[in-house]
């Protein structure tokens, strides 16, 4: 069952909106190649507002996640995309529906 969460929320510097949509959008490849990763989404909640959903079966899977590319990515462009840090929570999920 998947057990495990990480939500990101995302403030886009002014100007950068476009950049930080695209940057999302463009790690769909590397989330997929993520054998842990149970489900990930990119999402926008507003012009300069985004975030990331991800669950995952265990603790392997999200720590794996944490330590991977798309996260270090994030971390090595957050200077130039983000007005501020990423903030990063991670969430224990009760319940779950998921396709498949």
């Amino acid at each position: 069952m998947t057990r495990f969460a990480l939500f990101v929320r995302l403030e886009a510097k002014p100007g950068q909106e476009t950049a930080v949509a695209d940057f999302l959008a463009g790690a769909l490849p590397l989330a997929n190649a993520e054998s842990g990763t149970t489900a990930w989404f990119a999402l926008q909640f507003g012009p300069s507002t985004f975030g990331v959903f991800d669950a995952f079966a265990d603790e392997a899977g999200r720590q794996a996640h944490l330590d991977g590319p798309i996260a270090a990515a994030l971390m090595a462009n957050a200077g130039a995309l983000l007005s501020a840090p990423p903030n990063i929570e991670r969430i224990d999920l009760l319940a779950a529906k998921l396709p498949g």
